[in-house]
């Protein structure tokens, strides 16, 4: 037998080895930099901390590119770092490519960054039992923020997000009714999910244009470069041109439609005391990658009526930015979405809705990105929105 201090000390320790919590993230870790590994100390401080890492494969599917260091790399050098207690490679794919190994590990806490949350994910540890816990991304002591978006030099190429009138780009909508798009030019500050309705397809098409960014020069001309390496003669669907002047022209910007594929009126605005005002008050939530196969045209109903409402929500959502009418600019943003919906059926589904419907009480307006089927859900809100990101808009 123990002396009685001694295994009072063994039950001590012992207790608190079950004590000790099991953590789970998972992500891709590519060009490991101090940002993953100030997220890793971070999420370490709740317990043993435990990593799956996107597969090549899984990452090439989700981000339309390939990994710079193999996850053969990836694993070694997440295993090698003291905080972690175990690594992988997940064996499933898309965004739950992790479902097999959060099964069988059954972890307390499911840890994440503000940009990798996802109502998914929030839904599917609710199922299992396990604490969701959505960090901020803050940098170690003085180091710099980083991101490995930031650290890719083809990433300088912006993005872009319409806030009302989309659809009037496409002339079988806007010879109904001429119409406005407003669209914010978005910098590359997040690695924004292929098929997620912020211009991801023709930002591929800049990137193989321009590689690392926009040139210098007439940035309408750029735009029309880009419109037409993007729909080349032959082109069966002829992408919208709000894509390509989304992310070529910075700031706020206003295309005009009235029935052609190219604007007959562009305004743009660079204020920044406007755009800083826009900044605050937008908010994203993450969905999912729109599926290969959606089809958004196969329950359309394109009328008059729709595709003047999407109009008018427009012209009073450009005016309301200027004004800076916050309740304004909400309430248009959904009218805008409200229309495109109705034409579109297809462009939400009944998740898509119910994330809406836990939001709307707290927001001013909300819409879902580009043509939707995913992507990611955009509301206007003058209160901080929980597990929400937010973006910055090119000067």
């Amino acid at each position: 037998m123990y002396p009685l201090g001694l295994g009072v000390n063994l039950f001590i320790l012992q207790f608190s080895i079950c004590m000790i919590k099991k953590v789970f993230v998972s992500g891709c870790y590519d060009m490991l930099h101090s940002g993953h590994v100030a997220f890793f100390e971070d999420a370490a401080s709740h317990g043993d901390l435990y990593v799956g890492i996107g597969s090549d494969k899984t990452i090439n599917e989700l981000k339309a590119r390939k990994t710079v260091n193999s996850d053969a790399e990836r694993l070694y050098m997440v295993k090698a770092l003291k905080v972690v207690k175990d690594a992988w490679i997940n064996q499933g794919g898309g965004l739950l490519d992790f479902l097999i190994e959060l099964k069988n590990l059954q972890p307390d806490i499911f840890f994440v960054n503000a940009d990798g949350h996802t109502p998914a994910k929030e839904a599917l540890c609710k199922e299992m039992k396990i604490e969701y816990m959505v960090s901020k991304r803050v940098p170690h002591g003085n180091l710099p923020a980083r991101s490995t978006t930031a650290l890719r030099q083809e990433c300088k190429i912006p993005y872009r997000i319409d806030l009302a009138g989309g659809w009037l780009d496409q002339p079988y909508v806007s010879k109904y009714a001429s119409g406005s798009v407003v669209t914010i030019c978005i910098e590359p500050d997040y690695e924004f999910n292929d098929r997620s309705g912020m211009s991801t397809s023709s930002r591929k098409k800049a990137i193989e244009l321009w590689q690392s960014d926009i040139p210098d020069g007439d940035k309408e001309k750029l735009a029309k470069t880009l419109f037409c390496f993007e729909n080349p003669p032959g082109t069966k669907y002829v992408s919208g041109s709000q894509d390509s002047l989304g992310i070529t022209m910075a700031g706020l910007n206003k295309f005009y439609y009235d029935g052609g594929y190219w604007p007959s009126d562009i305004q743009s605005v660079l204020v920044s005391e406007l755009l800083d005002w826009i900044e605050k008050h937008i908010w994203m939530i993450p969905l999912y990658p729109r599926h290969e196969d959606y089809d958004l045209l196969s329950n359309a109903k394109i009328d008059m009526p729709l595709a003047q409402q999407l109009s008018d929500a427009a012209e009073v959502l450009w005016k309301a930015l200027q004004q800076k009418d916050a309740p304004a600019v909400g309430k248009a943003m959904t009218q805008s979405f409200e229309a495109q919906i109705a034409m579109f059926p297809d462009m939400v589904s009944d998740d898509i809705l119910t994330q809406i419907d836990i939001h709307k009480k707290d927001v001013l307006g909300w819409k879902v990105s580009g043509a939707g089927g995913g992507g990611y859900l955009i509301f206007f809100s003058e209160k901080p929105l929980e597990n929400a990101i937010q973006i910055r808009i090119r000067r």
